[in-house]
């Protein structure tokens, strides 16, 4: 069982950055894959981020791409996710997930509850 939680979000104007961090319990953090997701009102969650568990290798929705960076610390269990140049449209709760194979909506193990983020224009 792993457990996340994230922490970081909050309301921020265009422009500006935060940086999520997600803490996983437990001994196995290496080994699954990390994903960044988000869900804004009325809208399918859809995946922002994922970091390989291995390797490392990294992918990024075309949405975000070189704003958003997806890193992870194995020995500190913990995945991040570092929002720079930020838009209103990015404004959504915003989860992290564990998976031992396919970071996807319906493919990932575990879920954090979430964290708001809010861009003001």
């Amino acid at each position: 069982q792993v457990q996340l939680v994230e922490s970081g979000g909050g309301l921020v104007q265009a422009g500006g950055s935060l940086r999520l961090s997600c803490a996983a319990s437990g001994r196995t953090f290496s080994s699954y894959n990390m994903g960044w997701f988000r869900q804004a009102p009325g809208r399918e969650r859809e995946i922002v981020a994922a970091i390989g568990k291995s390797d490392g290798g990294t992918y990024y929705a075309t949405s975000v791409k070189g704003r958003f960076t997806i890193s992870r610390e194995n020995a500190k269990n913990t995945a991040y996710l570092q929002m720079n140049s930020l838009k209103p449209e990015d404004t959504a709760v915003y989860y992290c997930a564990a998976a031992r194979v396919v970071v996807s909506t319906t493919q990932a193990d575990y879920w954090g509850q979430g964290t708001q983020v809010t861009v003001s224009s």
